[in-house]
């Protein structure tokens, strides 16, 4: 972990006005970037002597609902070099939902950043084709969003139902 703090502290002192944070948590380290400045922490992670995230092994995002900033996009970097793991979050506000693409930096992550569109409603300014990839093409809202309504709608597959019901046992009288 020693390592992982050290690394944190090189982007840190690279990037003094957009790193927001820096939390060890059980092993893990992660660094809090401003979005504004995510690209430029991402390439620099990438290309840096010693560092080399050469992956991008996860890109998903949390909602905070009803607290403010709402989002947090998470990015988790890998080494293959170092054999080591690394999280950059960036923070995004509910009433502008909005983060630059990383896909220039790491090609894959045009499908995590078009699921994270698709489920949480977070765009990616400048993504190459931000469409849904989950969800139909004509589906009204974004389901992983705390405050989205849950249906409770009658479940369509019923052809077997019938039988179902006569195998459950009788209570006895």
């Amino acid at each position: 972990m020693g390592d992982l703090k050290a690394i944190a502290n090189t982007i840190q002192e690279r990037f003094p006005e957009a790193v927001q944070d820096i939390i060890e948590f059980r092993g893990e380290v992660t660094v809090v970037v401003d979005r504004k400045a995510i690209v430029e922490v991402a390439a620099f992670c990438r290309d840096t002597d010693g560092l080399v995230f050469n992956f991008l092994s996860d890109l998903t995002a949390v909602d905070y609902w009803p607290d403010e900033p709402r989002f947090a996009i998470c990015y988790m970097l890998y080494s293959m070099l170092f054999n080591h793991s690394l999280r950059l979050k960036v923070y995004v506000p509910g009433d502008d939902p909005v983060a630059p693409t990383v896909t220039g930096v790491y090609p894959a992550a045009g499908w995590q950043e078009r699921e994270v569109w698709d489920l949480f409603g977070i765009r990616f300014e400048g993504h190459p084709d931000l469409r849904r990839i989950l969800m139909p093409f004509d589906w009204t809202g974004h389901p992983l969003r705390k405050d989205y309504p849950l249906g409770y709608e009658e479940v369509q597959f019923t052809f077997n139902a019938d039988r179902i019901q006569a195998q459950k046992p009788q209570p006895k009288e």
